[in-house]
């Protein structure tokens, strides 16, 4: 054979790299990430002005009344944007969680604690697990909230260089556990019992002494935590790589580490600055431990959103990489006094400006987007439509998750779209014989599958940045073409997986079924 036929063999293109490829190079030509927030800002008021002459029959399950859209290009409202734009743009919540706990991050990282602990446990962690192990304690994370955005996914790009591998392969498998397996922990949550919540109430619509277990999906989520894991190996190794090894590095890498030796202050600085972070975690769990703590909610409870300790998740990061970080500083010599401390926090944050900017018009337009009701009457109208197509139960529950998927590229909070689809979902369902637990669970899939895909996820334009720290040109095209397999996978994957949980007889946390009447 020639070696010019084997060149050709060998370059011949998959027809999922073609695919990826088209995606990637559509998506690449779209304006820059904040251009988009803007334009669909602008988009909205049009639109909000349009549909606000029209008269809608679909009940809003919030207020009990039609649903109505707002005109925002009104001159009221458009006084009110002008006036509240400062209010709106700091009071966006991913914007305080990345800076305060970047702060934090930033200490650790110049001061070179977090690269000396990286050394360390490389060393004795299998290259063969790492991306198992990186997507478990991204699935892990979900646990202090939206901790995994800001610590799990920059930190799995740094593991994946330092042990040679692709950064970008590390990003694409921490993002996947952290938001496309959002609904897959075998530790509870915060987001449990608020759902339950929404649940229960909508519940009660058809039977008013029906009780919902806060943990009503656990068993399920715990199992979810396995196959999760387990897909994503799989797609991050035999489709992620593969693809990803022919991009270069063409990012500021030199403060990475590196497998060079660790000298006697390096190991020493690690142990007593490690030991000063778990002591500090020990006095944590001393003060959460009794049941009248002040870290506690008024129920007594620790992981209810209303907790000071939950509410705490982020000063809490800042602390644990901020007090760690230093020690070592000074222990090993690259802080020689607290000036040094300070330009490593400015040092932080000149990585995040370009972020600040995507903040400032992505708070602008889900502003918009929610003051419009564009997309509440979006998730109504679809839940409508489902309802009245009268589907065998099972194709109901399939019809709910991709339902849920598609209104999540446009509505993000999970809470958000339980409260407009619960009260129409789970009462329709439980007239078929299905519990509110096996409800919430096809929900909750459909919720995390699609987050990854769409750049008007709050976070989407940070994970963009991270990956540009390695490959500069990289866009918006770019991260949607190497997180759509995980999505797909997750969405069909996981909805037989359901389906499959459900058809043999497991429990979803109270039940799985419900007898109607």
């Amino acid at each position: 054979m020639s070696s010019s036929n084997t060149d050709a063999q060998t370059q011949k293109v998959k027809p999922i790299d073609k695919f990826l490829n088209g995606i990637e190079y559509v998506g690449n030509k779209l304006p820059d990430p904040a251009m988009i927030f803007l334009f669909s800002m602008l988009l909205i008021w049009v639109l909000s002005a349009i549909f606000s002459n029209y008269t809608f029959s679909a009940i809003d399950p919030r207020t009990g009344e039609a649903i109505v859209v707002n005109n925002l290009l009104t001159g009221d409202n458009l006084a009110a944007f002008l006036a509240n734009m400062v209010k709106t743009f700091t009071g966006f919540a991913p914007l305080g969680v990345v800076l305060v706990a970047m702060l934090g991050v930033g200490v650790a990282e110049h001061s070179g604690y977090i690269n000396t602990g990286l050394k360390l446990m490389l060393k004795r962690t299998p290259k063969a697990l790492l991306t198992p192990c990186v997507i478990l304690i991204a699935i892990v994370s979900h646990t202090a909230t939206d901790a995994g955005y800001v610590l799990v996914i920059p930190l799995a790009g740094v593991i994946f260089y330092a042990m040679g591998r692709h950064p970008l392969v590390g990003i694409a498998a921490a993002f996947a556990g952290v938001s496309g397996g959002f609904s897959a922990n075998f530790i509870p949550s915060g987001i449990d019992p608020l759902l339950q919540s929404f649940t229960q109430s909508a519940a009660q619509i058809i039977d008013p002494t029906i009780e919902v277990n806060p943990l009503n999906n656990w068993y399920f989520t715990s199992a979810s935590s396995l196959f999760i894991v387990l897909l994503g190996w799989y797609i991050t190794d035999k489709i992620i790589e593969p693809r990803l090894n022919k991009v270069e590095l063409d990012g500021n890498t030199d403060d990475l580490p590196s497998f060079d030796q660790i000298n006697d202050t390096e190991r020493k600085g690690f142990y007593i600055a490690s030991a000063v972070m778990i002591a500090g975690l020990a006095l944590l769990a001393y003060a959460a431990w009794g049941e009248s703590s002040p870290l506690r909610s008024k129920e007594g409870s620790l992981t209810d959103f209303k907790a000071p300790l939950m509410q705490s998740i982020v000063p809490i990061i800042f602390l644990v990489f901020w007090i760690p970080g230093a020690v070592y500083g000074f222990v090993v010599g690259t802080f020689k006094s607290s000036k040094d401390m300070i330009d490593a926090m400015t040092k932080a944050m000149h990585g995040m400006a370009y972020y600040v900017v995507m903040a400032f018009f992505c708070a602008l337009f889900i502003a918009a987007f929610s003051q419009s009701n564009l997309g509440a009457l979006l998730a109504i109208e679809g839940a409508e439509v489902l309802k009245a197509m009268q589907l065998p139960s099972a194709v109901t529950v399939v019809g709910i998750i991709f339902l849920t998927g598609f209104v999540n590229l446009f509505v993000g909070s999970s809470s958000a779209k339980w409260a407009l689809l619960g009260p129409i979902f789970v009462p329709m369902l439980m007239q078929l014989g299905i519990s509110p637990d096996l409800t919430q669970a096809a929900y909750r899939i459909g919720d995390s599958s699609s987050n990854i895909i769409t750049p008007l996820m709050p976070y989407f334009p940070l994970v963009v940045v991270y990956c540009q720290k390695y490959v500069k040109n990289t866009g918006i095209g770019t991260l949607i073409a190497l997180m759509i397999p995980y999505s797909i996978a997750f969405m069909i994957g996981w909805t037989l997986f359901l389906l499959a949980y459900w058809g043999l007889g497991l429990q979803l946390g109270l039940q799985a079924s419900y007898t109607y009447g």
